[in-house]
This record gives structure tokens, C-alpha cells and sequence, in this order.
């Protein structure tokens, strides 16, 4: 089979999400210029580079404002959190996707803990295992072409400061990712955790 997303019948671009699984999640909190709280969840996220060490994020255009609060509050301060979205904290991350007027603090909507960051303003979500503080390198937009399309801001982040809870490190200094649980995101409405894990060592073949 194949599909060519401008021309075949009824194509739906949400098969995207399904073939590029899973997603990890971004849940990124911000402030707005006047210090008012925001957290959202981003499932178009991942990480860039270790050294440096950048991630990146992409909203898309919001349908009742001129961009959606994060992506604002970013460009106004240059500053945002990625918190940990693990298994356990499904309902709470799943609260702060509603759409709601602007200005609403989500920490407050999903009954969650607010804890200060260290090198950026931005508030980190308590009862997440790990967050990646970072400052905004650059926003590149992708701008629609056909129609249908709608305008897409990448923001690209430099990871800052790093917070890790104790509880989930190895004796061996490791972060474990296992039992932290991530919440990855799927297709559709589908969301998923880490599964049967193998460990593969990557082949050096001799050099010519």
C-alpha cells in the first residue's frame, strides 16, 4: 500500500502519530511575562543532542488565540521545564491538555505540586521523578503549505539543570528508567509504558 497525503481519499493525518510510536511525552511548564503559571502536555517531543545537551518541543497553531500559552510564555521569558510524565501520573498530565481560558494555572486544575527550579523561573511538577530545566535557543517555524496545514513552532531548548529523585537511581549511579515508568504516547488515544527491555551492545567491526 501506498498513500500520498495530498491526493489519497479521506487521508487522515493522525496515521502519522500512529507509525512514529511511541512518543515521548514533554510536559512543559512555563510563565507568562506577568508570573502566571502553565503546563501542557506536548506528545511532538524528544531529545536533540546530549553535548550540547538540547531538546526540542512543537506546538501547533492554537484555534481560539494567536499561539498557545506555552509557546507565548516562552518567547516572552526564554525559559520552560520539561517534566517526567510517568505511568502513575496519566490522569494528572491528561487534565493539563484541556483547553482552557488563557491565563488558567493547570498546576491548580490537576491538583498538582509546585516546586522551585533552580536556574530558569518556571515551576517543576512535585510529584514528577526527573525534570530538565532549559532556556530557549531558537523557535523555528514551519510555516503550511496546502491546505489543510496548519502552522507549526518548533522550540528548541538547551537543557540547563537537571533533577532527579533519589528513589530512582541505581546503586550504580544509573537513572532507571523502568521503574519510573514513562507514559509514551501512540496513536490516536492510545498511550502506552515501557515494555520487555534487552540490552544491546553496538557492534564495533574492526576499522579498514
Amino acid at each position: 500500500m501506498f498513500l500520498d497525503p495530498e491526493t489519497a481519499p479521506g487521508f487522515k493525518r493522525s496515521l502519522f502519530n500512529a507509525i512514529v510510536a511511541p512518543r515521548p511525552i514533554g510536559w512543559i511548564s512555563s510563565l507568562s511575562a506577568t508570573g502566571v503559571a502553565n503546563l501542557a502536555p506536548f506528545s511532538h517531543f524528544n531529545l536533540v543532542s546530549t553535548a550540547p545537551p538540547v531538546l526540542i518541543f512543537s506546538c501547533n497553531a492554537a484555534g481560539d488565540r494567536p499561539e498557545k500559552d506555552t509557546l507565548a510564555n516562552v518567547r516572552a521569558t526564554g525559559e520552560f521545564v520539561a517534566n517526567l510524565v510517568t505511568w502513575d501520573l496519566r490522569e494528572a498530565m491528561n487534565q493539563t491538555s484541556l483547553n482552557v481560558p488563557h491565563g488558567t494555572d493547570e498546576f491548580a486544575l490537576a491538583g498538582l505540586e509546585k516546586l522551585p527550579s533552580v536556574k530558569v523561573r518556571p515551576p517543576r511538577v512535585g510529584a514528577s521523578p526527573a525534570h530538565l530545566e532549559c532556556t530557549l535557543l531558537r523557535i523555528v517555524e514551519i510555516e503550511p503549505e496546502r491546505p489543510g496545514e496548519t502552522r507549526s513552532s518548533v522550540v528548541f531548548g538547551r537543557i540547563v539543570g537537571v533533577h532527579l529523585d533519589e528513589a530512582f537511581m541505581t546503586p550504580q549511579g544509573h537513572f532507571d528508567v523502568a521503574r519510573t515508568r514513562p507514559l509514551t504516547r501512540l496513536g490516536g488515544s492510545q498511550y502506552s509504558s515501557v515494555g520487555e527491555l534487552v540490552e544491546l551492545t553496538r557492534p564495533n567491526p574492526p576499522l579498514n
